[in-house]
């Protein structure tokens, strides 16, 4: 991460309300965070006192603190993502980065948030789920109008209530939004004298990451903006998997993920091996005897989740999206269905004509998860990822919650692969057949008529039978 001068005044135009002349004499620096890797924010260094998110392959955004307000400076702007190593676009992000960096605060926390634009059009920011006054909502035309290019603009408002939110343009915002133009925004509670809340727990891991889906055809860098369904890159924080960060705890640890959604689609994210809570929606913090244990919480469109619970089994565990065409990279969707297809014979006579022709998918799709075959420029395969076992057969929304038996608190790393302990692992059967357990016969079908049961005549041969 790095700071840059102070934004030039000079350049800006401010159009909000109850700024004063002191606020605006000079502008916060413009901080910008130039990797795709997860970076761990320090506590923080001014303000009410709060343990800081871990934004998931994403950064948070500094401040600086003005006469008790909290100043924050985003700038929208086009930067190039990597999705995944050997992947990249050119999207529309806010600080170097898309998503743009997690804005922080504590509940009761005066928040400016200065917003310049150096994108090609005008934009404007709105506050998903945040009270506050309407016109800073942030609707251009119908709040405000829009932040024309070149320009900035403020918004200023206390943050009333605790939670997870988000921020994303409403100005042209499906184009906006399509190139990735959208943030994290958390709202921590006001803790009482003893530091607690009466519906908020405290987490020693904080993880929080956005739902994003684009439309790149392989070879081009630029998502297809225009696009209302058939998306082929489903991401978290604009990155897919194998380039999502793991998730990591301590066993024993409570764990919370906070999960925006702003794709065209619902998202049922699954984690293995641990019932979770959802303690928190759009609307707030769910009281406890209201909530009930799960393993899968569905977030639709424009929702925010919090899903809370104790890392208490150690291992690797898959976390990820259960609509499993969200867990597949670009490439090979279009492979037609070959299983059952006899190709003997065959392939010799397509090879004479096309040499690197190869079969596919005669036997399922797994064989493409090993397969090592040159594909088109900035692009990923349908299935990749390899773990100590062999093929993950995963992409997009994928990731994995590794739990440790002595990780050091405040350590983000990942551990590795988790090594399990001798006995634990599924084998492979060594005996005869004949020595397997027999499978259990059906119960023979009663032909007997049941009484009150539907009767059945079928008609004879040419139809005959029938009354006409």
């Amino acid at each position: 991460m790095k700071r840059r001068h102070f934004f030039s005044g000079a350049a800006t135009a401010v159009a909000a309300a109850s700024v004063g002349r002191a606020a605006l004499a000079a502008l916060p620096e413009i901080p910008q965070h130039g990797s795709a890797d997860t970076a761990v924010p320090p506590a923080p260094p001014t303000g009410r006192p709060f343990r800081p998110v871990v934004t998931l392959n994403g950064w948070s955004l500094p401040w600086r603190m003005n006469a008790g307000v909290k100043e924050f400076h985003l700038v929208a702007e086009p930067v190039v993502r990597e999705f995944a190593p050997g992947f990249v676009a050119h999207l529309w992000g806010y600080n170097g980065q898309s998503p743009g960096p997690t804005i922080e605060v504590v509940e009761g926390d005066r928040v400016r948030i200065f917003v310049t634009n150096r994108l090609p059009e005008h934009t404007s920011v709105h506050w998903h789920g945040q009270r506050l006054p309407n016109g800073m909502d942030g609707v251009s035309g119908l709040n405000q109008p829009a932040i024309p290019a070149g320009k900035t603009f403020v918004y200023e408002f206390t943050a009333r209530r605790p939670g997870t939110f988000m921020y994303h343009p409403h100005a042209d915002e499906m184009t906006q939004m399509a190139m990735g133009l959208m943030g994290l925004w958390i709202t921590h509670p006001r803790l009482d004298a003893r530091g607690r809340h009466p519906l908020i727990a405290t987490a020693d891991r904080d993880y929080a990451f956005l739902l994003n889906a684009f439309a790149v055809e392989a070879g081009t860098r630029t998502p297809r903006v225009n696009e209302m369904t058939d998306f082929n890159i489903w991401a978290w924080n604009s990155r897919v998997f194998p380039g999502i960060s793991p998730l990591v705890a301590r066993r024993g640890e409570r764990v919370r993920v906070r999960v925006g959604n702003l794709t065209m689609t619902n998202h049922p994210i699954h984690i293995h091996g641990h019932e979770f809570e959802v303690t928190g929606t759009d609307g707030g913090a769910v009281p406890p005897g209201a909530r009930w244990p799960e393993v899968t919480t569905d977030i639709a469109v424009g929702q925010m989740r919090q899903i809370e619970f104790v890392a208490d089994e150690p291992g690797d565990w898959a976390v990820h999206c259960h609509k499993s065409h969200h867990t597949m990279g670009a490439m090979g969707h279009d492979v037609p269905t070959m299983i059952g297809v006899d190709h003997r014979g065959l392939v010799a006579k397509i090879q004479k004509i096309v040499p690197d022709y190869m079969v596919m998918g005669e036997r399922g799709m797994a064989d493409m998860g090993a397969m090592e075959m040159p594909l088109p420029e900035n692009t990923l395969p349908m299935m990749t990822g390899t773990g100590p076992y062999g093929p993950l057969e995963m992409g997009g929304m994928f990731s994995v919650l590794k739990v440790r038996e002595h990780l050091a608190a405040g350590d983000w790393r990942d551990p590795g692969d988790y090594v399990q302990p001798p006995g634990t692992q599924a084998w492979e059967w060594q005996g005869a057949a004949a020595d397997l357990p027999p499978a259990p016969a059906a119960p023979a079908a009663s032909t007997a008529p049941q009484a009150g049961a539907a009767t059945v005549r079928k008609p004879g041969p040419g139809g005959t039978g029938h009354a006409h």
